[in-house]
């Protein structure tokens, strides 16, 4: 005889349905999805059960603080596949999940409109009254109850005749379904997540600058009052993120010099990533720049700007940062007694000492960089740039994010992480709003398609918001070294309208600053990191009208101001790019010119089912730059562009829609 274990029933026996196949899903569900207030999401689901049967699917989502779930029915696309959407209307987490079943109630209707035999239809129409009738017990309104009890009884009294008629009725069978039993439905075994930000998480314009270089008066130290004085120009430029380097006591001891040079002089003012010194850390602030007090005007009077103040967070020390004496434990000390400075090889922070995240006292050091968080965010700023999160452990940045994000839902991380694919992404799932690209460094037509292609369109864009940067104080990209006007307008040109994220660093930007430190790195002659600077923005070759253009088109069309809309279109010359954006009716094609130095032309064609434009009749391209206009037909048309006048054409495209019957449908 076979000894039988006992089984273990982990579900009922009249759970048929399965589900899989779950779009948006993040690694299973292990991550949330992102958006953006006011946006929505499109669910899909592979929803199939055993025989026949009809099914009916919910979508059910909620705002993680209510307790009462919403849902939305799901239609069949074909194939079992299932789709339906919901908008996300406040900050903070949502939950989403789907909900199938057997729906005995359709499975009857169909069945029965295919019955013929009298006796079977007046069997058939009796389990359907029981049905009818016990979801008529169900039903909340006095007035649907009697409906539906009315129908139920109808079905039950008539004669084999009249049945088929009285039980078409789609109304009432609609009614009914809405609520029907749903014995043996099957939920989704997980929540899904998604974390809905405020909108400047989807649309940025940042700018950088630091503080110390803001002074009018060449040699002059600045301060938060010079940083304010510029408030007009960095608004009239149409950034509305104001992005500052760290703006605490800079360490003394083992002070870079100019051009990085290993050893300082007791003039120069060091960079302000070496955090630290006697007077303070983390949260405290040069005293040259002014005291927090001045620092909360200014988070004020930018705000009157519309523009937000960003602070770098950059958690590593200066060798005499109050941290190294309080608590040495949080370094990690070699045997000579000596802790190893900061490295990135071939880079060399002989300035930095690095956090030991593995300290036996890991706990308390967490705990006092979330207050780092929360000290500034209690000055007013909701928005940090982080440097360098990829140095720093994962687990620790998915819970310091998501203990702030509990607290202050408005506030918005940007990873400055210049690193491995899997790294930068990992980084992203954990919380990190926005994320630094690789865009610096795709310079090629081929390399441009390829890599914007998969921020828009691969299922990454998730949880990857993407966001551009041409230039930052550490890189110099090759695009840009000694390199003129025409280059740093194609380049920010291109960081604008690809990406709804972008930013620069000026005014080093703006003002052309082109020379490298030598011929290997990407280090910038005389860079800002180490020395004062003194910035001329009257020069009459500064790019800052350009910008406000190109910026000034960026706000005043949706089309720009988000992502996944983006594809590419044919051009018959390699150094043309072009490629397009649509939000409803804001449609924007931009066809720019990689080649800096001479004049290329080509023959574009376009997507125009893409760009919902109806063949064959003539539309109106106004190039938002220049403001010309220009009528094109069809899909191949024919630009010239000359980088030494325009680095592209911004397109507004102004033409009659498709017929509505060929329009494709949107969820």
């Amino acid at each position: 005889m076979i000894a039988r274990r006992p089984s273990a029933r982990v579900v009922s026996g009249r759970q048929r349905v399965v589900i899989e196949g779950i779009t948006p899903l993040v690694d299973g569900g292990r991550y949330p999805i992102k958006r953006v207030v006011g946006e929505v999401v499109v669910v899909e689901a592979d929803c199939f059960a055993d025989g026949h049967d009809v099914l009916s699917c919910m979508l059910q989502y909620r705002h993680a603080e209510d307790g009462k779930w919403s849902e939305v029915a799901m239609r069949e696309l074909g194939n079992d596949r299932w789709i339906a959407s919901f908008a996300v209307e406040r900050i903070g987490e949502w939950r989403y999940c789907v909900t199938a079943w057997v729906d005995q109630l359709q499975s009857w209707a169909h069945d029965f409109e295919r019955r013929v035999d009298p006796e079977d239809l007046l069997v058939a129409a009796k389990s359907g009254a029981d049905l009818i009738a016990g979801a008529a017990a169900r039903a909340p309104t006095k007035e649907e109850r009697k409906n539906l009890e009315t129908w139920a009884r109808s079905l039950r009294e008539a004669s084999a005749d009249q049945v088929k008629q009285i039980a078409h009725d789609d109304a009432l069978l609609a009614l009914a379904v809405r609520y029907a039993a749903r014995t043996g439905a099957v939920r989704t075994s997980l929540d899904l997540r998604i974390i809905v930000d405020r909108e400047r998480a989807r649309f940025s314009t940042w700018y950088e600058m630091f503080p110390r270089s803001a002074s009018d008066t060449s040699g002059t130290h600045g301060t938060f009052d010079d940083v304010r004085k510029r408030l007009d120009y960095v608004s009239g430029m149409g950034f509305d993120v104001l992005y500052l380097p760290p703006i605490h006591p800079i360490g003394r001891i083992r002070r870079k010099g100019k051009n990085n040079a290993v050893t300082g002089t007791t003039e120069d003012p060091g960079s302000p990533w070496a955090i630290g010194a006697e007077e303070g850390g983390h949260k405290d602030v040069l005293a040259a720049l002014g005291t927090l007090d001045d620092f909360k005007s200014l988070v004020e009077d930018a705000r009157a700007h519309r523009i937000e103040i960003a602070l770098d967070i950059a958690f590593q020390c200066a060798p005499d940062h109050p941290y190294v004496a309080a608590h040495p434990q949080w370094f990690r000390w070699r045997p000579d007694g000596t802790v190893q400075y900061a490295e990135n090889p071939p880079k060399k922070y002989q300035d930095i000492y690095p956090l030991n995240f593995e300290s036996d006292d890991w706990s308390a050091l967490w705990d006092e960089l979330r207050s780092v968080f929360e000290f500034w965010i209690d000055a007013g700023v909701r928005i940090f740039r982080v440097d360098n999160p990829h140095t720093k452990p994962f687990r620790f940045w998915e819970w310091v994010i998501a203990e702030i994000k509990r607290e202050f839902p408005d506030a918005l991380f940007l990873a400055e992480a210049f690193t491995r694919p899997k790294v930068m992404h990992r980084l992203a799932k954990l919380g990190f709003t926005q994320s630094y690209t690789y865009f610096t460094w795709r310079n090629t037509k081929e390399e441009l398609i390829e890599y914007f292609t998969e921020l828009a369109q691969d299922p990454s864009r998730e949880y990857f918001r993407p966001n551009c940067w041409p230039n930052t104080p550490d890189i110099l990209a090759v695009s840009l070294r000694n390199a003129g006007a025409p280059a740093f307008r194609l380049r920010l040109l291109l960081a604008a309208t690809l990406a709804a994220n972008y930013g620069i660093y000026g005014p080093a930007f703006e003002l052309l600053e082109n020379a490298p430190r030598d011929d290997v790195s990407e280090e910038y002659l005389n860079s800002e990191k180490y020395e004062i600077r003194h910035w001329d923005l009257s020069r009459p070759d500064s790019l800052a009208p350009f910008i406000s253009s190109v910026n000034a088109i960026r706000h005043a069309n949706a089309a720009l101001q988000s992502d996944w809309s983006l594809i590419f279109h044919t051009v018959d010359n390699s150094e043309l790019l072009c490629y397009s954006k649509r939000v409803a009716d804001n449609c924007i094609v931009v066809v720019a010119n990689l080649d800096t130095r001479y004049a290329q032309s080509g023959w574009v064609t376009l997507d125009l089912d893409a760009l919902d434009l109806a063949s064959g009749t003539p539309y109106e391209m106004h190039d938002l730059l220049s403001g010309a206009r220009y009528q094109w037909h069809g899909m191949r048309n024919f630009v010239r562009l000359d980088p030494a006048l325009t680095p592209a054409h911004i397109f507004r495209v102004l033409g009659e829609p498709r017929p509505a019957a060929a329009t494709s449908l949107t969820v």
